[in-house]
């Protein structure tokens, strides 16, 4: 697995020089396990999470950044790094497509819209298809699944699983689990991923909503600075993730009315600016008749606008007939 596409291999901690086995202890313990996950996280974090001095914080993160060759590079070496981006597929090639070839590596991608839109059958999909080899669309990797509301569903990772060709006992025991009770509970599981991904071959990260307990926690205009500070530093936190070991991230979010809009859609994201400049790509999910659902790319800075028509059926996310 390569580390941020700076590196063939994961560099931990413990073999960068100047850092005795005293102090690598302390960076571990505090889920800074990788060269990598150290220079993605701020100094005074390291440094509140650790107990070293920030003069010594510093000096290690110098260090790590040398050792991984952080400095200014040519438009070329960045298109040479960005090969190093993995995606995993949907299940529908139509859906695949407007992606760009699947949900990328090293990027957020949130997926919003209405109850019943498909976000969560999506999630369960994706957490499947992870696991496939790389010539069936997968990363032969494992996932991680955080559940805000409750709606994830063994039954469905087991019929998604046989549809694929996978034995549906192993592909749960390679999605791992844990509900998230609040927004607090929510960022911790994110902070222990950091130590957590890189021994367990963790290669997509979901979050079945990223936005609830933030709503329901801090409601009203009083409280809207508060929420969206956090959230804000969540999201960092995720795409520090995302960058750090290779991984896919994806979110799913709620969407709200919005009263004053008269034409067009007049729903929009739950998160405000906040959700909206951070993830990589956005996608607005729709119903449609049936069992169809229309996806639109709402924003993403390597991918033109458009839209895809694709079904949910027992056997998971699939391309509409025609």
């Amino acid at each position: 697995m390569s580390e941020g596409g700076s590196s063939s291999k994961v560099i931990y901690v413990k073999d960068l020089p100047g850092v005795n086995p005293q102090i690598a202890e302390k960076l571990e313990s505090a889920g800074y396990t990788t060269v990598w996950a150290l220079i993605v996280a701020r100094p005074e974090e390291v440094s509140e999470k650790t107990g070293l001095p920030p003069t010594t914080v510093s000096r290690i993160i110098d260090s790590a950044r040398k050792v991984l060759g952080l400095t200014f590079k040519t438009a070329k070496d960045v298109k040479y790094e960005r090969l190093s981006i993995k995606k995993i597929t949907t299940g529908s090639r139509e859906l695949d497509n407007i992606l760009g070839g699947g949900v990328e590596t090293k990027t957020i991608t949130e997926f919003f819209g209405e109850y019943g839109t498909g976000k969560t059958q999506i999630c369960h999909q994706l957490s499947v298809n992870v696991q496939l080899p790389p010539e069936k669309g997968g990363l032969s990797g494992k996932a991680v699944y955080v559940d805000t509301e409750g709606t994830f569903r063994w039954e469905r990772i087991e019929a998604m699983a046989r549809a694929v060709g996978l034995e549906p006992d192993k592909a749960m025991e390679n999605i791992f689990y844990q509900r998230a009770y609040n927004s607090d509970h929510q960022i911790s599981i994110v902070e222990e991923l950091f130590s957590f991904v890189p021994k367990n071959n963790v290669r997509l990260v979901v979050l079945d909503s990223v936005t609830s307990h933030f709503r329901a926690e801090y409601p009203g205009r009083e409280h809207l600075a508060e929420r969206q500070q956090k959230l804000n530093a969540h999201l960092h936190q995720l795409m520090r993730l995302a960058e750090a070991y290779n991984l896919a991230v994806v979110v799913t979010n709620q969407v709200m009315a919005r009263p004053d809009v008269f034409y067009g859609d007049p729903t929009v994201a739950v998160g405000g600016h906040v959700l909206a400049h951070t993830p990589g790509v956005r996608v607005q999910l729709r119903k449609s008749k049936g069992n169809k659902r229309i996806a639109r790319i709402v924003d993403a800075p390597h991918l033109p606008e458009g839209e895809a028509v694709f079904v949910i059926t027992e056997e998971g996310i699939r391309d509409a007939e025609e």
